[in-house]
Formats: structure tokens, sequence, C-alpha cells
């Protein structure tokens, strides 16, 4: 997982040896690995997770902690989820009082064409060095083209058709579970590349700004 998304982790997880849950790790593990080996307690929650411990299998609506738990990060992941309300309070009463649950996550209703076309002319031509890189990008790109649909009509159809979530639904399911200690909005889309180029371009008001990040805490009474 890239520098840009940690730096914002680390500023606002507890210290080691805090236990830690990712949701939505993903086939390549996510940060677990990173957080074991700075001595963090992880754990990993995802149907297409690595096999063996520390990592679970399964929907993070169906997981079990063996104990509450002092964090709980999610990266890009969200967005995806049925039920946003179940997630975020089955977060809550996951984590311990005063926990912590820091998230990385995209507005796609931002996401216009504008932006699009910006992010479409700086993906590299495919090399054995990045053929995997931004590659939901180059396939939307193809599909968008293929398609003749103006982009709106073909972005909205595509978010509708996989059940998607507005940043502004997150935020709004957030508030109602969590006290922010931290939010921003800035770079999504090329954060590996250390995303300097793309906040230039969202200050210029030439895109607009799809990355949130945000970092919380359970609300009490």
């Amino acid at each position: 997982m890239n520098d840009y998304h940690w730096s914002f982790y680390r500023d606002h997880l507890p210290p080691a040896p805090a236990h830690v849950v990712e949701i939505g790790c993903g086939p390549s593990g996510g940060f677990v690995p990173r957080l074991l080996s700075l001595g963090y307690g992880a754990a990993g929650v995802d149907p297409e997770a690595p096999e063996g411990p520390p990592y679970h299998r399964t929907l993070f609506e169906q997981y079990e902690p063996a104990r509450r738990v002092d964090a709980v990060v999610a990266c890009a992941s969200l967005h995806h989820v049925e039920d946003l309300d179940e997630v975020f309070g089955r977060v809550a009463g996951a984590l311990r009082p005063g926990g912590a649950f820091v998230v990385v996550e995209w507005a796609r209703e931002l996401f216009d064409e504008a932006t699009a076309r910006w992010c479409f002319e700086r993906l590299r031509a495919p090399s054995p060095e990045n053929e995997n890189e931004h590659g939901w990008l180059s396939s939307h790109r193809d599909r968008w083209q293929a398609s003749g649909l103006p982009w709106a009509a073909y972005v909205g159809g595509w978010a509708s058709g996989e059940g998607l979530h507005t940043g502004a639904d997150q935020e709004a399911a957030l508030g109602r579970w969590f006290e922010p200690v931290a939010m921003e909005r800035g770079p999504y889309f090329f954060t590996d590349r250390g995303g300097g180029e793309e906040r230039d371009a969202i200050d210029a008001g030439l895109i607009q700004a799809t990355g949130l990040r945000y970092a919380g805490r359970p609300l009490t009474g």
C-alpha cells in the first residue's frame, strides 16, 4: 500500500502494540503486513484475504473479533458495502472506548468528465513494470469510449449497477456513528505517485477532489 495513505493512518492510529483490524484488506493483505512489521497486533477481513492467520476470509458484517480492538481501518472498501449503517455500527461496537476508525475513501459522485479526462491523459502505456498500474482507470477509459455514451451517463450507470455509495452518503453515515477527529478532501487516483500533481490540479480547479480521508471515534451517549 502506498506511503501517501499510510502517512494518514500512521498519524491517527494508537501506538503499537495496539490491535488493528482492516476492513477489505484484499488478496494482498492491505496494510496488515506493514502493521505487523511495526509491532501492531493486526487482522485483515475480506472474502478474498490471504489464507491463514492473521486473515479472516469473510465479510466484515460476519466477522466476530475475539475482543474489542484499538482501531479499525479501511482503504477504498466502504463504498462497496451493502449497508453503511450496519458496517459502521459493527465498527463502533468492535472498538474499545475512544478507539480509532481511520478511513481512506472515494467520492464517486465527483468523478466528473473533466476529472476523468485528466486521469486518462496521465495513464502510462502498459509495460512489464506497470502492467497492472491503474487498470481500473484504463478499463473505464476503454469501456466509456466503446459505449458511445456521455461520460455522466456511462459512469452513473456503472456506479448504479455496482451499488456504489457516494462520498456524501458515507460522510452522513459516519456522522451518525462517529465523532470526527480529522477529515480532509484531496487526491485519490494517483496517490501511488505521491499525489502532488493531482493536488496541484485540484488546487487549480482543473479536477475534483474525490479522495476522502477521515479519522473518528465512536459517539458516546
